[in-house]
């Protein structure tokens, strides 16, 4: 295996060359990590008091964070601007309240997209006195800055179709997807053991790879929870659950 770096649009990122191609596996151990007590928090991209000059963003995304949240607590209110957000949620539920109107329960299952524009003002708590939030949140980088802000929540009901690829975001919201205002086609799967899925990548395109949970192997490289993999240069991919797993795949420009 040899090790070199990637520029893509202003980013650098460390590739690891498998078989001539480019896949980098960036392991959940590698992340940035803050326990505030109420919020434990992982990085796959540099964030907050967190930088990696290696992980500061796969082109257009630019966050992944996996957020567990204690019950009762969150996030109190915030301001966002000229970033496509998206919430996943894994387990429990999040209480949402914007500026532009918006009061929402994100359940398990839900995902949400909130493009902030010109500015946007929102909070998150954990809806559940009782029961701990786990949920990742997304944010990718808009195509035009100065969008009005919006908000759209969606369940895709994942659960009850295992073993497929399933759209979530895309730019034109095709087929009950989440609108997203970037060239980013957004898949969600939950897998069983032995699934086993194919996906053909535009050679002119990037795919982020982001297990949620269980393990799976892609093409032959094991992935397990958490872990994260940049794909470029390699159009046959072929993605085996080990175990119940729960992936989310990013189609990048």
């Amino acid at each position: 295996m040899r090790t070199s770096h990637l520029k893509v649009k202003g980013y650098k990122l460390k590739i690891n060359e498998l078989e001539n191609n480019m896949i980098t596996i960036r392991k959940a151990v590698d992340r940035g990590h803050a326990n505030y007590g109420w919020l434990n928090t992982y990085h796959t991209f540099s964030f907050a008091n967190y930088y990696d000059p290696d992980f500061l963003g796969f082109r257009s995304l630019r966050v992944i964070n996996e957020d567990r949240v204690t019950p009762g607590a969150g996030f109190g209110t915030h301001g966002h601007r000229d970033m496509e957000i998206i919430t996943y949620v894994l387990s429990g539920a999040i209480e949402h309240k914007d500026s532009i109107g918006n009061i929402s329960l994100i359940q398990t299952g839900d995902v949400q997209r909130m493009s902030a524009g010109t500015g946007i003002f929102h909070s998150e708590y954990n809806s559940s006195q009782t029961d701990p939030l786990h949920f990742l949140q997304i944010w990718i980088f808009p195509e035009t800055r100065g969008l009005s802000p919006s908000y759209e929540q969606h369940n895709f009901s994942l659960a009850k179709k295992p073993g497929q690829l399933h759209l979530i975001a895309a730019p034109d919201g095709k087929n009950g997807a989440l609108t997203v205002h970037q060239d980013v086609n957004l898949y969600a799967g939950v897998l069983k053991a032995g699934d086993r899925l194919s996906y053909t990548n535009n050679p002119q395109r990037h795919v982020w790879l982001q297990v949620a949970r269980g393990d799976v192997t892609l093409n032959d490289v094991l992935l397990n929870t958490s872990d994260g993999a940049a794909i470029s240069e390699e159009t046959d991919l072929i993605i085996q659950a080990s175990n119940d797993a729960e992936i989310l795949l990013f189609d990048l420009a």
